[in-house]
């Protein structure tokens, strides 16, 4: 049997848990209950991949291998807060497996916050990897190519750059797979100035922006003069989708207005806009639990329920980055995730991964498939379970829900396009390479271009 020329040995793992950061934030280094899952992992993988007769490699690419995965994090973390809702037997038996992590028939997969990093380093092949991790994979159809905050001047990845990725995409004739956000941060220079051109010339689907980013470090809230400016250009032009980083904080710099207070404000103000909070406000060294803080998650609702905006209505909770950190604490994830579908609505949470941050999001979303609220925080908090139509919600209907986008059509445009078609030719010898790109340390971290 010939080796795979990625990864020959078998020693990376389906789902990564590690400590990756989307260069937003300082890595968070792995907790031992982590570590111990990830080494629970690999015995398994090692004892199951001999007992189906296959090399590691093979196994760990298989279905059999993403289930055996996850059981070991359950091993690690057990089951009474969060867990992944896996048969013992799908480690070995690949049918099942396919169905336990596979997608459900009909699936959309919409991530509205995916990021094209220019990888590998000094290649100019970076669409091309950006294309394989996505679309080829991972079982992403539909993806947002979103912003960092930066300067005019500095900007990492310019919209000319995230437009030709797209004209990639169109070439494959995946004409409809991937939209574009226009950055905007109104409180530098030249910015508002920029929305008609972003609007008319590179027709963005929303606006992406950083409202604890700004010249000397200052941030500003959207309920700010300035913000408000934003907003109402934002109507004016027609593009009624505001995608607003909240959470994830830049250290101390202008905290404040890394949390949501302003959020309930403007959604408010303005029924007619959509709010779309990525990370939820999720913020790393905030533990999330029951609803009573008064920071992450829970500065996104208690801004709602101040301001008396209901579940459902037109804010948004974003779990780029957040569902990623918190696969690895799953009752966390529990928490998170159980106090956003209720209090920010079913039909108002969202998928997003900020991958490629986090090389092919595939692993988050086997993970996501899998993973279930406890029956013990259910009764006791009012937590949904997740059944299969409410993540089905999640992983596409709400986000294409927001943009306009109808979901039964356009999944019969994507089933025949050109991506479709290579990507069942490219299913039959699949070489995933299970690597992530972001900084996994400090150092790597802060030598990061400056912004």
């Amino acid at each position: 049997m010939k080796a795979s020329p990625v990864d020959p040995e078998g020693n990376r793992l389906p789902i990564k848990l590690d400590s990756t950061s989307n260069g937003e934030y300082l890595p968070v280094p792995l907790a031992p209950a982590n570590v111990a899952a990830n080494r629970l992992a690999h015995e398994a993988a090692s004892a199951n991949a001999k007992k189906l007769g296959l090399s590691r490699r093979k196994f760990l690419v298989s279905s059999c291998g993403a289930a055996s995965t996850l059981l070991a994090f359950n091993q690690a973390h057990g089951t009474g807060g969060g867990f992944y809702q896996l048969s013992k037997e799908a480690a070995l038996d690949e049918a099942l497996a396919r169905v336990q992590t596979g997608p459900a028939k009909g699936e959309l997969v919409f991530d509205v916050q995916g990021h094209f990093v220019d990888t590998p380093k000094g290649n100019s092949k970076g669409p091309e990897v950006f294309i394989k991790d996505v679309f080829m994979d991972s079982d992403t159809d539909l993806m947002v190519l979103s912003f960092v905050p930066s300067s005019r001047e500095s900007e990492p990845v310019t919209i000319q750059a995230a437009d030709a990725v797209r004209r990639i995409v169109d070439k494959l004739e995946g004409t409809h797979r991937l939209l574009l956000h226009g950055r905007v941060n109104p409180n530098q220079a030249g910015d508002l100035e920029g929305m008609d051109e972003l609007a008319q010339k590179w027709r963005v689907s929303a606006w992406k922006t950083y409202t604890q980013y700004g010249p000397g470090g200052k941030g500003y809230f959207l309920s700010d003069e300035v913000g408000l400016r934003f907003i109402e250009k934002a109507r004016a032009l027609g593009v009624k989708v505001i995608c607003v980083h909240k959470g994830l904080p830049f250290g101390r710099q202008s905290y404040e207005h890394s949390q949501c207070s302003d959020i309930g404000v403007v959604a408010r103000r303005f029924p007619d806009v959509k709010f779309l909070i990525y990370h939820s406000g999720y913020v790393t060294s905030v533990k999330e639990g029951p609803y009573g803080k008064d920071d992450g998650i829970d500065t996104l609702i208690s801004s709602l329920q101040k301001n008396q905006v209901k579940p459902n209505s037109n804010v948004y909770a974003e779990l780029g980055s957040t569902w990623r950190h918190l696969m690895r604490d799953p009752e966390q994830a529990a928490h998170a995730l159980g106090k956003l579908l209720v209090h920010v609505g079913e039909n108002n949470v969202l998928w997003g991964t900020d991958s490629i941050w986090y090389g092919s999001p595939q692993d988050q979303i086997v993970a996501f498939r899998a993973f279930q609220i406890s029956q013990a925080l259910r009764e006791r908090y009012g937590y949904p379970e997740i059944t299969p139509e409410l993540r089905a919600k999640v992983f596409g209907l709400n986000g294409a829900q927001v943009y306009g986008i109808g979901a039964a059509e356009i999944k019969k445009v994507l089933v025949k396009d050109k991506v479709a078609r290579e990507r069942i030719a490219y299913a039959e010898n699949p070489e995933p390479h299970f690597l992530t790109y972001g900084p996994k340390t400090r150092r790597e971290f802060l030598s990061l271009p400056k912004r």
